[in-house]
């Protein structure tokens, strides 16, 4: 499975083009299809991304899920998964061009805030598209809670 680690900071061009981590694209290069697959998070103001991949993965697994568990009416006619059928409306697919930048979908950009600069954040299986500075205040609160959790745990 493909891993995304570490934190950048690109700029994104006037045309809305931002270069993906030279590290990202190549956890990526072996697959089909040479881009991202993006969408607004639900919780956050902040772009999901992930390989193609892992997508077809997870539609395979509701497949089979479907499949195995003899419920051919979901298969054909959908889930009642609210949220795994919003985000497979709202995702997009950004190809890499030339350089290995995408063109961010001026919605996904502004659901985030990005303007003229985009923190790539790896999460493991996926990563996000941060404005930087909503990031940097999402990391500075995230280690504090942190923080505070370990000292908890320590004084228990």
């Amino acid at each position: 499975m493909t891993a995304f680690l570490s934190t950048y900071l690109n700029r994104v061009d006037r045309k809305g083009r931002v270069s993906v981590p030279a590290a990202y694209r190549g956890a990526l290069a072996s697959s089909n299809f040479q881009g991202i697959i993006a969408y607004p998070s639900m919780t956050e103001p902040v772009i999901e991304a992930f390989g193609r991949d892992l997508l077809e993965q997870m539609s395979r697994r509701r497949t089979d899920q479907s499949i195995d568990g003899g419920d051919f009416e979901q298969l054909l006619l959908g889930s009642n998964d609210d949220l795994v059928e919003t985000i497979m409306a709202l995702a997009r697919e950004l190809p890499f061009d030339g350089e290995g930048r995408v063109i961010l979908p001026a919605a996904l950009a502004s659901h985030a805030g990005i303007n003229d600069g985009a923190m790539f954040v790896g999460r493991g299986n996926r990563f996000q598209i941060w404005e930087p500075t909503a990031f940097e205040r999402h990391q500075a609160e995230a280690i504090d809670r942190l923080r505070a959790r370990l000292r908890r745990e320590e004084s228990a």
